[in-house]
């Protein structure tokens, strides 16, 4: 999806369009989310201080994230995913990777399967996407890149290595700032330099890594699409493009768990246990994980979770990345158990009600209560 939160936002409310907005924490406090493509010539860009954001561009209109209206969108948007393959894997609320194969005999090539996609996007959720083809998810994943917003890239078969040949080494997966700079001191700028390069050099220097950078910069990516059911665990991830502290983070890890839980009910799974991972600027990882009292697929419950598990590590080191993941996973049962508790079975009754509601009534419809304040 293009700009997925600021789009929606801007659909939403008509005082926003063609305007530069940044979805995040109201006023100058807090980081920005996501910003619209009007607001990024200005430098505006996720995870940057909403403060600096505002300096860049005086003129930013600043919103509130509303990330159960996003998770809805997101709904819609994977049901039209799964109305053409069951291979289907989430990465984010607003992208998937597609395996389309099986596809081709009934619905067409995957140009025809990826311009129909787009348009059924556009007619149920009024929003743009953009499509990606390759025969590699990492090749197909930059091409969606590339062609942002509302369009179609196809690397031809056989010439991904073409293909990404001219593009800067930051475009290769696992390549952050430091990264960026150790391959350029090293005198690989592009990815053609990194295709070329000597094996065991890149492992000298950059150890595993340099191996991995080596086969995507030469093409070669043998991971299938897995779809979610089939996972062991549903996880999201996000690095931040400046270091955060504290409360900072939490609208991050909100998302975060929104986006595992949503994935979760997509795949008609459930949930055992959270897992905590952060990153800190140092690049030490930290993780901590907890065994839930029953499975869940509730995004509330991922948050509520991941909250007492940041608690539990240092508040005092800034972060570069965190990600929440839901482990021991499980096919969620039809109905409820001799056993199960009712509050779990109301829960469920509720996100689909309120997921309904926002769907149909609109934004203001429904809203949490500790967003209410950002509001006033």
């Amino acid at each position: 999806m293009d700009a997925f939160y600021s789009s929606v936002e801007q659909r939403d409310d008509p005082r926003l369009r063609g305007k530069p907005v940044a979805v995040g924490g109201a006023s100058r406090r807090g980081v920005v989310c996501a910003a619209s493509y009007e607001a990024r010539p200005f430098g505006v860009r996720s995870a940057i201080p909403m403060a600096r954001a505002i300096k860049l561009c005086p003129q930013l209109m600043v919103v509130p994230p509303r990330f159960d209206v996003y998770s809805a969108v997101s709904d819609q948007v994977f049901e039209v995913f799964h109305s053409f393959t069951p291979e289907v894997e989430g990465l984010s609320l607003d992208e998937a990777f597609l395996d389309v194969t099986r596809s081709v005999t009934l619905l067409g090539t995957p140009v025809e399967q990826a311009r129909a996609i787009r348009a059924r996007i556009r007619e149920r959720t009024q929003l743009t996407a953009s499509v990606g083809i390759a025969e590699v998810k990492f090749a197909a994943k930059i091409a969606s890149d590339l062609c942002k917003p509302d369009g179609l890239l196809v690397v031809p078969a056989g010439q991904v290595r073409e293909f990404l040949a001219p593009l800067p080494v930051s475009r290769l997966w696992g390549v952050g700032p430091k990264t960026d700079e150790q391959l350029k001191r090293m005198g690989l700028r592009k990815i053609a330099d990194v295709a070329r390069a000597d094996r065991s050099f890149l492992e000298l220097q950059l150890g595993s890594t340099g191996l991995w950078l080596h086969d995507l910069a030469n093409g070669i990516d043998p991971r299938q699409v897995e779809p979610d059911l089939a996972a062991k665990s549903i996880g999201a991830e996000e690095t931040f493009e400046d270091d955060l502290l504290g409360e900072d983070l939490h609208p991050f890890i909100h998302e975060q768990a929104l986006r595992v839980a949503a994935r979760l009910r997509r795949s008609g799974a459930k949930a055992r246990s959270v897992h905590l991972k952060v990153k800190y600027a140092d690049f030490q990882i930290a993780t901590r994980q907890e065994t839930l009292l029953s499975p869940t697929d509730d995004g509330a419950e991922l948050y509520r979770t991941a909250l007492r598990l940041l608690q539990k590590m240092d508040a005092d080191r800034p972060v570069r990345l965190t990600g929440v993941h839901a482990g021991d996973l499980g096919e969620a049962p039809p109905q409820l158990g001799l056993f199960d508790r009712p509050r779990d079975e109301r829960r469920t009754r509720l996100n689909k009600s309120l997921d309904a509601i926002v769907e149909k009534f609109g934004k203001d419809a429904v809203q949490h209560a500790d967003l209410l304040h950002k509001k006033r």
